[in-house]
């Protein structure tokens, strides 16, 4: 236990958000995203586990140090629901809830389409799975960048 780190971030988890840099995505993936056959393409070439977390909680644990990108529209995202791509299912509103309290604001993700929101996580620097099993629980974090103090 480190003081004011979240419990819920272990070791790798930690060790992955600190070596991205400005602009690398990071996918949060539920139990049923591919999750191992992706992350072979990855910065980190392996997927790292927050198994024991829902996605809404995976991510307030991540955004808890992980700042998001303030110079694209594409901050952030969301795997859209096939055949419904404007539908946002309750885990993606739970989501959307962390991402606005992190920023302070309403900022809405984007939509992904499936097999796009899959070639991005092969793009991306790691891929976390959560132990989320409702369907649709996949996002995407572009991380952003820490100002100088002044």
């Amino acid at each position: 236990m480190l003081k004011g780190i979240d419990h819920r971030l272990n070791a790798e988890v930690l060790a992955c958000l600190r070596a991205m840099g400005h602009g690398d995505m990071l996918i949060l993936a539920d139990a049923n995203f591919p999750a191992e056959a992706l992350a072979r393409a990855t910065v980190t070439g392996r997927s790292l586990r927050m198994e024991n977390l829902r996605a809404a909680e995976a991510a307030a644990a991540i955004l808890s140090v992980l700042p998001l990108d303030t110079f694209v529209a594409d901050f952030a995202g969301r795997m859209e629901v096939v055949g419904a791509p404007d539908e946002i299912p309750p885990v993606q509103k739970e989501v959307q809830a962390e991402i606005d309290r992190a920023e302070g604001r309403a900022r809405p993700m984007a939509g992904i389409e499936r097999f796009a929101f899959y070639d991005l996580a092969r793009q991306s620097f790691a891929v976390i799975q959560t132990g989320e099993r409702r369907f649709y629980g996949c996002f995407m974090f572009r991380k952003g960048v820490i100002p100088p103090e002044v």
